[in-house]
């Protein structure tokens, strides 16, 4: 008996250990401001709901044909690593820029990854990261405008008829070929995937055609499809750059509300019903369209200075 109370105290002091010595997180919400020229800028929160920017700009725009950094995306992958990518024009380019850093702070030179042989490609833009650790790889997708494609156009016009395409990777060195993730008969960007359960995807994106101009919600079992019809829109006019926060028992889909010049949120439970979140958030004013991660408080606290 003894021996056994001297196992379970043991295992107990283990557990406290390990609780002790596990380090609190932030949720960190990356950003950049108009005309995307000045470079990376962070956000962060405890809960994910109230935001506070973090001073300054950490990675500056170097590559691609306009040198801009729009729409950056971060996973950290199990090795530690901070993995961003980021549109780098906004029309000519066919590919994207690619950094790395341990700390948020030193990034690598900045690489562009080309990703689009078809030559009448307009434009590659917002590459969102989605780390999937089932699988171990890294997907990143992004909207492309391809005239030569033959797309059904609708209402938009040729030059703005995009669509869903993406690459897998392991490494970040080598990069499958490029794939089309989804063609939903509409002009569509700014996609965005969260993995909910084992087989249980979700994507945000936006209905890019001149009536909508929202976001919609798709389903699939695997993220490189196939992929559900899109569902209704749940959100309002001009409402773009979506991404998906776990807090407040449930799920909270931010986006750039740009008709409003603000930033809109939305709540959900399961991704088919949604309430009006854009008053319960607070968000700084002139952050524009990023993705939320969690990274260590001593690397948010090295952002700051602290």
């Amino acid at each position: 008996m003894k021996k056994l109370l001297k196992t379970f105290f043991g295992l107990m002091l283990s557990l406290l250990m390990v609780s002790c010595f596990q380090q609190k997180e932030y949720y960190v919400f990356t950003s950049f401001h108009e005309p995307a020229t000045d470079g990376l800028r962070f956000l962060y929160s405890e809960d994910g709901i109230h935001w506070d920017s973090i001073p300054g700009t950490w990675l500056k725009p170097t590559i691609g044909k306009q040198k801009v950094l729009r729409d950056p995306s971060i996973v950290r992958t199990p090795d530690g690593m901070f993995r961003l990518v980021w549109t780098t024009s906004w029309k000519g380019d066919r590919g994207f820029g690619y950094a790395e850093s341990r700390d948020l702070k030193t990034w690598s030179e900045p690489r562009f990854v080309g990703v689009m042989a078809d030559t009448s490609t307009v434009n590659v833009w917002a590459p969102e990261l989605f780390y999937d650790p089932e699988t171990r790889q890294a997907m990143v997708v992004w909207a492309s405008c391809v005239p030569d494609a033959g797309f059904d156009v609708g209402e938009e016009e040729v030059h703005n008829n995009h669509r869903l395409y993406y690459v897998t990777t392991r490494d970040f060195e080598r990069f499958s070929e490029t794939r089309l993730l989804l063609d939903p008969g509409f002009s569509c960007i700014d996609a965005t995937i969260f993995k909910r359960n084992q087989g249980e995807y979700v994507m945000v994106l936006k209905d890019n055609t001149r009536p909508e101009r929202n976001l919609k919600v798709s389903f699939a079992k695997n993220p490189e499809g196939p992929w559900s019809a899109p569902s209704p829109s749940f959100t309002g006019f001009k409402t773009e750059g979506p991404t998906v926060v776990e807090a407040d028992s449930g799920y909270v889909v931010y986006y750039d509300d740009y008709n409003n010049k603000r930033y809109g949120a939305a709540y959900t439970k399961d991704f088919i019903d949604f309430q009006d979140y854009s008053d319960v958030i607070s968000v700084p004013p002139l952050h524009k369209h990023g993705t939320v991660f969690k990274a260590p408080a001593s690397v948010v606290e090295g952002l700051l200075g602290e």
